[in-house]
């Protein structure tokens, strides 16, 4: 958050800083170094709907969205969140509360990763839990295909032990298409800049899916959903081993930096694990001296036992369907 929108020098710099350690040492002129933003804010809020209703309930994540911004809690919320908490509070839907299309930005995906855990084996599922929790928001097709992106990375990310860029990326166009085929594509196009130097890549992907002229002047990665999510990608799979290293380079794009690095922390996370979130920086951790690092740490522990106890429900269920189907064939057999 301390450079977002900053000129992009400032922040290579400050990735550089980062990289060689030097954490705290740029304040924001309204919140101390580890206030975390928007992005992280809502998935947590997604975390606590999730163990609240023991499912992902898109009614009672849009109630939470709501009541979080009636409390005037959220960080860095933009105008159009503020414009959708006010058509939920009137009354409207969560369904068609979203701003529609052509409207394609990234709030949709920036708060997409626990849908990753929480569906990492189920892929209908998570397409469907994805884009449910992205018309809250965003109407637009692009912007429910973003949240696919970045949900199917995190449960991709859980599934392996070794990153492969072009196979990662195959699988993950191929959830992408039932959404938008145009999305799918770039994805697609990102395993051959996986290689490129960060400026080469910057260059590449910033124009991607043509941001409206609204999002032009924005230097680097703006909020508009195909540069923000390849971006995040890139970060990742450029240093899918290096936590700290993926978060650098999503800093280092420039723009919408909180979000990418929302992003591509979350994905880099589950795939390394907690070991590899630096401790000298998780203490730093606050929203307004609330939900700092061990409470977070605690949400996380409660909604993976949910999930696993779900996991295990619905193993036993097909278990037990599949053994009462066995009795009646046998059954049928010894009548014939």
């Amino acid at each position: 958050m301390p450079v977002e929108r900053h000129a992009l020098k400032a922040c290579q710099a400050y990735a550089e800083q980062l990289s060689a350690g030097k954490v705290g040492h740029i304040e924001h002129e309204l919140w101390p170094f580890g206030q975390y933003t928007d992005d992280s804010q809502l998935m947590r809020e997604m975390l606590l709907s999730f163990v609240a209703c023991e499912e992902f309930d898109p009614q009672d994540f849009a109630d939470r969205f709501l009541r979080i911004h009636q409390q005037n809690g959220i960080v860095g919320a933009s105008r159009a969140s503020h414009k959708v908490a006010a058509r939920l509070a009137a009354g409207i839907p969560w369904r068609a509360a979203g701003t529609p299309a052509p409207y394609a930005r990234n709030g949709s995906a920036m708060r997409a990763a626990p849908i990753g855990l929480f569906f990492c084996d189920a892929a209908d599922r998570l397409l469907q839990a994805a884009c449910d929790q992205a018309k809250i928001t965003h109407l637009d097709l692009r912007s429910q295909a973003g949240a696919v992106a970045i949900a199917g990375a995190v449960a991709l990310s859980v599934q392996v032990n070794i990153i492969y860029p072009p196979q990662f990326l195959e699988q993950l166009s191929g959830w992408v298409r039932a959404v938008d085929a145009g999305i799918a594509n770039h994805l697609e196009q990102l395993a051959d800049w996986i290689e490129l130097p960060v400026d080469a890549a910057l260059a590449a992907i910033a124009p991607l899916g043509d941001p409206p002229e609204s999002l032009k002047g924005w230097e680097g990665i703006s909020p508009w959903i195909v540069p923000s999510v390849m971006w995040s990608l890139y970060s990742f799979l450029k240093s899918p081993n290096d936590y700290w290293q993926t978060i650098c380079t999503a800093i280092a794009g420039d723009g919408d930096t909180d979000t990418t690095a929302a992003m591509a922390g979350a994905i880099s996370g589950t795939f390394l694990g907690i070991e590899a979130v630096p401790k000298s920086v998780s203490h730093f951790l606050t929203d307004q001296g609330k939900w700092g690092y061990q409470p977070l740490l605690a949400l996380a522990d409660l909604a993976f036992h949910l999930t696993r106890v779900r996991q295990v429900r619905e193993e036993e269920g097909l278990a037990s369907r599949w053994a009462a189907a066995s009795e009646r064939l046998s059954a049928k057999l010894k009548e014939n």
